[in-house]
């Protein structure tokens, strides 16, 4: 597709001057919009279509093929010896039609306590035509990022597992062509995630069979990443603390439904507010920096910047509170063929105000599976999955060898 996208040509622009953490904020803004942003967003994008019928939570669903994602120590306790999965997701389907994140993955089961997986992620940004201030065409270029991982799951007993996963990050926006004389290059970073999930069978209902469990996931800690190799400015990848629980009851033979909830945080700084004078002009420091009127330095490292996450909001505690976000589902399932899923996503409007409800539907036969979900926003903000079908396609394999005690 042969076109100029403006927004795309802005962001590629932003990201490769390495200004995502420079003057955006201004003193007397304190109560202001402070989104958060990082390279490499695309990380977070939720690519499976069950997790995605059920707002996009998944830190303690019940273990798939597509857990890495969502809590990668639940493969510890799937079911079946190996199995994989295919998932696509269209992305902002309403301006075009050759966007979209592909997530493959697939998991071995070693014994009953041990798995390991693997997944490719792969994010596609279509047809881009790069020109000059006058219009000019200066060549086209299909831009695009991917990220391959490996993990890890071992029980550490009948009811809790531990993972860790490894990841190696690539992405390419500009194929060296220089927006604005900038000199541009593919960034690449590597990570690593450390997963936690427990799963029990409970008696917590006298009439119904039930199962709860929880999870926690610390996902892409890892190098930032630069898009030029004379800038000295590196991004921060979208480091996140993922935790919640769900809650399964068995109705009877046949019906079953679940409830879970996750909570989730980015551990990267939050742009602080920076001095103005009296004319609204940024006031410098004598090494040439912005002056911080509110708020914390966020140019640290990795660990640092992890562990400043928590305290250096510029409008204190209620600003950070702000900045979890939440996902809320429900699942049923008929005689474990066919699922009926529903979900809300909920993100402060000052943090990027994204709200929206999810809905999905679910297959299984045999070795075969099959997921779909749907996106609704709640606000008149747009999203890049509105009116547009994710699915997931999984075989799974080995009857049940490992079967969950």
């Amino acid at each position: 597709m042969k076109t100029r996208f403006l927004f795309l040509a802005a962001f590629i622009f932003f990201v490769v001057s390495g200004k995502a953490q420079t003057y955006n904020n201004v003193s007397g803004q304190a109560s202001g919009d402070r989104v958060i942003t990082t390279a490499v967003p695309f990380l977070t994008i939720g690519p499976d279509g069950r997790a995605g019928g059920m707002g996009d939570g998944g830190v303690a669903t019940s273990p798939d093929a597509s857990s890495m994602h969502w809590n990668s120590a639940k493969y510890a306790f799937i079911e079946d010896e190996s199995g994989f999965s295919i998932s696509y997701t269209p992305w902002l389907r309403n301006l075009v039609n050759d966007i979209n994140l592909a997530y493959l993955t697939y998991y071995h089961r070693l014994d009953d306590r041990q798995t390991l997986a693997a997944s490719l992620r792969y994010f596609s940004l279509g047809e881009i035509q790069f020109t000059d201030e006058m219009g000019y065409p200066l060549g086209t270029y299909k831009p695009n990022e991917f990220a391959i991982s490996m993990a890890y799951a071992r029980k550490l007993s009948d009811y809790l597992a531990l993972s860790v996963d490894g990841r190696f990050i690539y992405s390419n926006l500009t194929a060296g062509f220089s927006p604005q004389g900038t000199e541009s290059s593919a960034g690449t970073s590597v990570a690593v995630d450390i997963g936690l999930y427990w799963q029990k069978d409970v008696n917590w209902f006298s009439n119904y069979n039930a199962q709860f469990a929880w999870g926690v996931f610390i996902s892409n800690i890892g190098s930032k990443i630069s898009y030029s190799k004379t800038n000295i400015q590196k991004d921060f990848i979208p480091t996140n603390l993922r935790f919640g629980s769900r809650l399964t009851l068995d109705l009877d033979r046949y019906n079953k439904v679940s409830f879970s909830i996750d909570i989730n945080k980015l551990l990267v700084p939050t742009p602080p507010v920076y001095a103005t004078d009296s004319l609204g002009n940024p006031v410098l420091n004598p090494d040439g920096t912005y002056k911080i009127a509110e708020g914390k330095d966020p140019n640290v490292g990795v660990i640092k910047g992890m562990v400043q996450s928590w305290y250096d909001a510029p409008d204190g505690f209620k600003e950070e509170l702000q900045e979890f976000y939440f996902s809320f589902g429900a699942e049923y399932w008929y005689n474990d063929l066919f699922a009926v899923r529903a979900g809300y996503f909920y993100e402060n409007k000052h943090k990027g105000d994204r709200q929206y409800v999810t809905l999905g539907v679910g297959l299984r036969y045999n070795v075969f599976g099959l997921d779909f979900s749907y996106l609704i926003p709640t606000v008149s903000q747009q999203n890049p999955l509105e009116k547009t079908l994710r699915f997931s396609l999984l075989f799974n394999f080995g009857n049940n060898k490992y079967s969950r005690k």
